[in-house]
């Protein structure tokens, strides 16, 4: 406890009594009579051989219970175990090599390192570091191609994580780092640590062919990542057809179904090759397990097919489309819980092109805005 607050009362014996009362704070200055902690207790680490001098090795984490006057800046010092100087221990408590390590000369070093305080008299502590030197690396990373499409509506892509890359490496103790060429940062950007890719915000419509590569210090690896950018245009909305599936996810469905099932929807409806489908976006029905996949087709001449004919060439064709993956229902107007008797029903669908929903996988990755439905009884 780092202080006390005392209200004092003084009442005096008169009739009627008075009294007065005054704050006592009491302040409890600390000793340095805590040392400092190293967590864990001691370390265990690991360098590949060949690796450059400055390598960092391991990061000493130290606590120390007493105040800030008592406690750090730390100064950590190697005691025993280095005495031909392999390593060099920075003011913050990073390990890092001073040599280039060979496996056939030493497999093992063990250090006593000590972490003094700040307080006076100073409070010292001491841990052990075994630091383990292993082969370098022999087997190049391996990562899966990816491809992105991303739906938005015109001019308005707001930017977000767009997808993942997925990459591996049979040596154990390897660390992989990504990196994406410079001309292409002015629109992309990929996590070096983990792989994912950002897109920044206001991309055009179109392909884009990214440099992008994975190395583990010793080997680098391109991996091929395509993304393809296509902006709706306000029309397709009112034209656009709703196809529910049952018991799939939207991360199962971009990555096991949506290939397939596009190429088996174009078979269905498109009167002319020339013909474009184009798929909105996909969005989970809430409270249940069913998936919603928005789409409508553009002629060759420009203008859309209109639902009705859609959803009559879809029913035609229900059977050979869920040979794919089972629908549930084939939606125009959704209006389930209105009654609206001898009115007609009406749908509108409303685009939030800033709330956008990253769907991915370690081959496919689909990002499309948020929609929403509104339904209303009509005269």
């Amino acid at each position: 406890i780092s202080g006390y607050s005392l209200v004092i009362q003084a009442r005096d014996s008169g009739t009627p009594p008075l009294s007065s009362s005054a704050t006592v704070n009491v302040d409890i200055s600390d000793v340095n009579d805590n040392s400092p902690v190293f967590t864990p207790a001691n370390y265990t680490a690991v360098i590949q051989e060949n690796k450059p001098v400055g390598t960092s090795i391991l990061q000493l984490v130290v606590t120390d219970k007493d105040s800030f006057h008592n406690g750090p800046p730390f100064t950590f010092t190697i005691l025993t175990g280095n005495e031909e100087e392999e390593f060099t221990l920075d003011p913050h408590g990073v390990l890092r090599s001073a040599v280039i390590f060979k496996h056939m000369v030493a497999t093992e070093y063990v250090l006593c390192v000590q972490a003094k305080d700040s307080g006076k008299p100073q409070q010292v502590s001491h841990t052990y570091v075994q630091v383990r030197v292993i082969e370098e690396s022999i087997h190049k990373p391996t990562a899966i191609p990816l491809e992105i499409f991303i739906v938005t509506m015109e001019d308005d892509f707001p930017g977000g994580v767009i997808g993942k890359i997925h990459a591996t490496d049979q040596d154990v103790y390897d660390v992989l780092t990504y990196t994406l060429k410079s001309e292409q940062k002015s629109l992309f950007k990929v996590n070096s640590h983990d792989g994912k890719i950002i897109a920044l915000g206001g991309l055009d419509n179109g392909k884009y062919v990214l440099n992008v590569s994975v190395s583990d210090g010793r080997f680098q690896v391109p991996i091929d990542v395509v993304v393809h950018v296509e902006q709706l245009l306000q029309e397709m909305l009112q034209n656009t057809v709703t196809i529910r599936f049952e018991n799939v996810s939207p991360e199962d469905f971009v990555g096991l179904h949506m290939h397939g099932f596009r190429r088996t929807l174009r078979n269905a409806v498109l009167s002319q090759k020339q013909d474009s489908l184009h798929i909105i976006s996909i969005q989970p029905v809430a409270g249940s397990n069913q998936l919603d996949m928005l789409f409508a087709v553009q002629m060759h001449n420009g203008g859309f097919y209109k639902p009705a004919y859609l959803i009559q060439k879809l029913t035609n064709a229900r059977r050979h489309l869920e040979n794919v993956i089972r629908i549930s229902a084939i939606l125009e107007k959704n209006c389930s819980g209105l009654d609206c008797q001898e009115q007609h029903c009406e749908q509108s669908l409303s685009i939030d092109s800033h709330s956008l929903m990253t769907y991915s996988t370690a081959r496919i990755s689909f990002v499309c805005p948020r929609f929403y439905r509104n339904v209303r009884c009509m005269c």
